[in-house]
């Protein structure tokens, strides 16, 4: 009598990491190390013996005003305005991406990044406003301290190399991804300054046109860069920050697939390499061009620099490793047995590491250019104490076999 055998399934799902990821993930890591690079530049040279004339560069204005448009911005707005909007497009196609196809495809393995975000966030909010409830005009800073930056914290984990497995680089990718989902949010919802209907209006025609095309899988990426620029200008005078268009772009843009024949893939593929080697370290020289000075660091002990620090290098590990144990035990995500409890923590510290999005949030919660500037130093020095840290952790760690 023949036996039949009932194969065994497997115990974990395979990580199904894609191409761009991996793309993704060495374009991040190297840029991480630029961005290092052009941040001490910046530094020495806005305090050296040039330090007035380039800071003053970057606040040279450029463009023009007419027929009611103001379109004259300095150089370091336009920086922040336009060119940054090419980040939010990456980050809006690696979101998409991950969400049809990769890591965040599975329901029990997103939840677990998708926790340690959420906790991310609000655990850092809390502390920020902890230190600043008595002061209204620094509680608008609630926001900086809730975003990780993805190029920083990979290019740790790539110079750890292998001692940190993959499954733990694939958990810190995608949490930092829906970070900046979530800080994108906060900006849209928080962020905005002087609606102006009329545009609004213009924004939500351009969308509706965005949608049809979505729903009618039109390919053609020239209407979409053409509806881009409308969207990016309807957004900039609507009192919406015009960035976000990016993300609007990125997902209005049929996914079909995702093979590299696809408008979405081959655009993500083209604009990695600018986005990480020129536009964010664009951002970086012209975002901390900051003249340190005595007074700037008698203020690091006030209501807004404590709260930027701790909410970053306390508030952030905390929120992630609380909410990710939190879902572990109600049983709706897993860690990958591959992640030690410590390695999580290590990660979480990582976590910490709030440069791009977290000056982007700072420059435009404070309307005073010292207030700006001193969330700049703050978060700079945050993010360096979670580098050393969550490094020192992660390097020391056992690895599992």
């Amino acid at each position: 009598m023949p036996i039949f055998v009932q194969p065994m399934k497997p115990l974990r799902k395979p990580f199904r990491l894609t191409t761009l990821f991996k793309e993704f993930f060495a374009s991040q890591q190297s840029a991480g190390l630029l961005l290092v690079l052009c941040t001490i530049l910046s530094l020495v040279l806005a305090n050296g013996s040039i330090g007035e004339s380039y800071r003053a560069f970057w606040n040279t204005e450029i463009g023009t005003e007419t027929g009611g448009f103001h379109l004259k911005h300095s150089i370091t707005d336009w920086v922040n305005e336009a060119l940054m909007i090419f980040f939010f497009l990456l980050v809006g196609l690696e979101i998409e991406r991950e969400l049809y196809i990769g890591e965040l495809s599975d329901r029990k393995q997103a939840m677990l990044p998708l926790m340690g975000a959420l906790g991310g966030m609000i655990v850092p909010a809390l502390i920020y406003c902890f230190f600043n409830f008595n002061s209204l005009e620094t509680l608008s800073g609630a926001g900086i301290p809730t975003a990780t930056d993805i190029a920083f914290a990979v290019a740790i984990m790539g110079i750890l190399g292998n001692r940190v497995p993959m499954a733990l680089k694939v958990f810190l990718v995608a949490l930092a991804i829906i970070d900046d989902l979530g800080a994108i949010l906060v900006i849209g919802l928080f962020y905005g300054s002087g609606f102006q209907w009329e545009y609004i209006a213009y924004t939500a025609a351009i969308c509706g046109v965005l949608y049809w095309l979505n729903q009618k899988q039109n390919t053609n990426p020239w209407i979409y860069l053409c509806l881009g620029v409308l969207l990016w200008f309807s957004m900039l005078h609507s009192g919406i920050h015009p960035t976000l268009a990016g993300v609007i772009i990125a997902f209005a843009i049929p996914f079909q697939d995702g093979k590299p024949n696809t408008v979405s893939y081959r655009l993500e593929h083209k604009i990695q390499w600018p986005v990480g080697y020129i536009i964010l370290p664009l951002f970086a020289l012209s975002n901390t061009a900051i003249d340190i000075n005595t007074d700037i660091f008698s203020q690091l002990l006030g209501a807004e620099g404590l709260g930027i620090f701790f909410g970053l290098t306390l508030g952030k590990p905390i929120g992630i490793v609380l909410f990710s144990f939190l879902a572990i035990r109600l049983g709706i995500a897993r860690l990958s047995e591959n992640i030690s409890k410590t390695m999580l923590l290590g990660a979480a510290i990582l976590g910490g590491i709030g440069f791009t999005m977290a000056i982007f949030v700072d420059n435009l919660a404070f309307a005073n250019p010292k207030q700006i500037e001193l969330g700049k130093l703050s978060i700079l020095l945050a993010s360096a104490c979670s580098a050393l840290i969550g490094y020192s952790v992660l390097r020391f760690s056992k690895t599992k076999p």
